[in-house]
Parts: C-alpha cells; sequence; structure tokens
C-alpha cells in the first residue's frame, strides 16, 4: 500500500505530453535545443528523429515548464522551419533525466 501512496503522490502535479514536429526540423540541431531547453526547464523524457522526416519528443513534468517546452517545439531552434506540432496528452510514467534516442 505504501508504494501506491508514493506512486500516486508522484503523479500529482506532474504532465505529460507527446508531440511530434513536423517542417524542416532534422538536419538543424533541433533534438540537442530541443534537450538543452528540456533539461533547463527541469523536464524529463527524450527527443528523437522519426523516419518520416519529423521529430518526436516526450515531456513529464510541471505543468508550466511541460507547456513552455510544448510552446519551443512551436519554433524550434534557429534553423528550425517548423509547419506543425501535434500534441497528445498521457498519464506521465516517472521520466527521469532528458534523452537524446535514435531513429524510431
Amino acid at each position: 500500500m505504501a508504494y501506491q501512496q508514493t506512486a500516486l503522490n508522484y503523479t500529482l502535479g506532474v504532465v505529460r505530453r507527446h508531440v511530434w514536429v513536423s517542417g524542416r526540423v532534422q538536419g538543424v540541431w533541433f533534438r540537442q535545443s530541443c534537450a538543452d531547453a528540456a533539461r533547463a526547464a527541469g523536464v524529463a523524457g527524450w527527443v528523437r528523429n522519426t523516419a518520416d522526416g519529423r521529430v518526436e519528443a516526450v515531456f513529464e513534468g510541471d505543468d508550466g515548464a511541460v507547456a513552455a517546452m510544448v510552446s519551443w517545439c512551436r519554433q524550434g531552434p534557429v534553423r528550425a522551419t517548423v509547419t506543425d506540432v501535434k500534441v497528445v496528452q498521457e498519464e506521465p510514467e516517472g521520466f527521469t533525466g532528458f534523452s537524446i534516442k535514435g531513429w524510431s
């Protein structure tokens, strides 16, 4: 019972957003810039390129910090040209840290 209570306490106030970013988002340092911004914001999760040319990311953390990362994705780094961002709300999984993954 104590473990379930701890897990419940962790998820209070923590949100998760799964995003797919379209446009000129590969080969422009999108993943590294995203990881740097997420770490600076205290957001956990991961980012990776997809085979169809998009960037996919998962953000977990405080609602405001996660919202800021989703907003960041709408512009991306200087060399990116973002044309669309799809956002899906999901249940947090309890990630710690932020990583750059390989291709999906």
